[in-house]
């Protein structure tokens, strides 16, 4: 019996030294998968320079959301049926295109679209290329410097923390910058239809800030565009700014990006890009002819994607109760005038009429006048005696 105690007591302590090495090995197992999917997940954070503007400020564009942007790819040409480009003047004093404008100042943190662009240009954040007549060259000989861009518009500035020759950085008081001035935007368009979702896009290629500005020889504001900046490059900071799209909800319902992305500008077509390279004031001289051109322009963007598909049934039903309630007027209107000949008609007959019944009636009451007795008697000579 002592034998038997003792064996189960053996047998216990094995099946226990057994359970405490299992539990060992789990236990190193999942340290050693921790420390692995921690090491394997390690995130790279920004650095000071990429996220922190020249004021100290922190953009909130990390380098994953710029390489997000950098990295998707275009629509190759071989997609493509159809491209135009466009060129647009959006006039700020339009009320679609005051969210560019105001504020004017910084109030609550929140500034107008110049403001940003001035900002990121001095924290050498994006590139400012030389706005040419009639040519957009977005490469490095056409980059222009950020200082001879703050001397060319008056700003007094300073060279910030952490400047170099290579990438300078400059901060300049809120007052100096010209926000007020630049009453006007140039915004290249590209339009182009792609074959694989037959659909239309409308993609923002550049956009240039004009200056207003009197000159020494002029009484009146004269336009002074300033430079072209990629919108590829601004479009990840124009995502993280608030924007109020309407007077209607006072709440900043979109941003920047949706601004742009969804069309909510207004602006008239000043160029297309053409051969000779001539802009709609010098194709179309007179105002009209320019203005019928613009128009033409735009239906054919618009009506773009209705002529792409074949309309249904209910649309076809739909279109031809339109015409035929249009058409209802016309019908009412020309029946009236051809039944008001018919009655002119049926009323000259009835006149006829009457005057024909008059004359008969005064023909039976009148009798005809019998000839007066002539005063010299004539005798017969019938029977007259031989």
């Amino acid at each position: 019996m002592m034998k038997r105690f003792l064996r189960h007591i053996a047998i216990a302590s094995v099946v226990m030294a057994s359970l405490l090495a299992l539990a060992e090995d789990a236990s190193a197992q999942t340290d050693t998968s921790k420390s692995s999917s921690s090491s394997a997940i390690t995130r790279k954070r920004g650095s000071d320079k990429d996220n922190t503007g020249a004021d100290g400020r922190a953009t909130a564009v990390t380098d994953r959301m710029q390489q997000r942007f950098d990295s998707t790819p275009d629509v190759g040409d071989a997609d493509k049926e159809w491209m135009r480009v466009i060129y647009r003047q959006l006039d700020l004093d339009r009320a679609a295109n005051a969210p560019l404008y105001y504020p004017v100042d910084i109030i609550d943190g929140e500034e107008n679209l110049f403001r940003i662009i001035m900002r990121l240009l001095m924290a050498d954040q994006i590139k400012a290329y030389e706005y040419l007549d009639g040519r957009e060259i977005f490469t490095d000989k056409y980059r222009l410097a950020v200082r001879d861009l703050l001397d060319k518009c008056y700003i007094a500035y300073s060279e910030a923390k952490g400047s170099t020759e290579k990438s300078p950085r400059f901060v300049a008081d809120e007052a100096d910058i010209p926000a007020a001035e630049v009453l006007r935007y140039y915004v290249i368009e590209q339009w182009e239809f792609d074959r694989r979702n037959n659909r239309l896009h409308n993609n923002i290629l550049a956009i240039c800030p004009v200056l207003m500005r009197v000159g020494e020889y002029s009484s009146e504001p004269e336009p002074m565009p300033l430079f072209w900046i990629r919108y590829s490059d601004l479009r990840p900071h124009l995502l993280t700014r608030s924007v109020f799209m309407t007077d209607d909800n006072n709440l900043p319902t979109g941003t920047y990006d949706d601004y742009f992305t969804l069309g909510r500008y207004d602006g008239e077509i000043y160029k297309t890009r053409n051969l000779r390279n001539l802009s709609m004031a010098q194709m179309y001289p007179e105002p009209e002819a320019r203005k019928q051109a613009q128009d033409s322009i735009q239906a054919t963007l618009d009506n773009f994607n209705k002529k792409l598909w074949v309309p249904s049934l209910d649309e076809l039903t739909a279109a031809r109760e339109a015409r035929e309630a249009a058409a209802a007027p016309d019908s009412a209107t020309t029946a009236q005038e051809s039944a008001k000949p018919s009655r002119s008609r049926s009323a000259r007959a009835a006149a006829k009429k009457s005057s024909k019944t008059t004359k008969a009636r005064k023909a039976k009451k009148e009798p005809k006048a019998k000839p007066a007795a002539s005063s010299t008697a004539t005798r017969s000579v019938r029977n007259r005696r031989k």
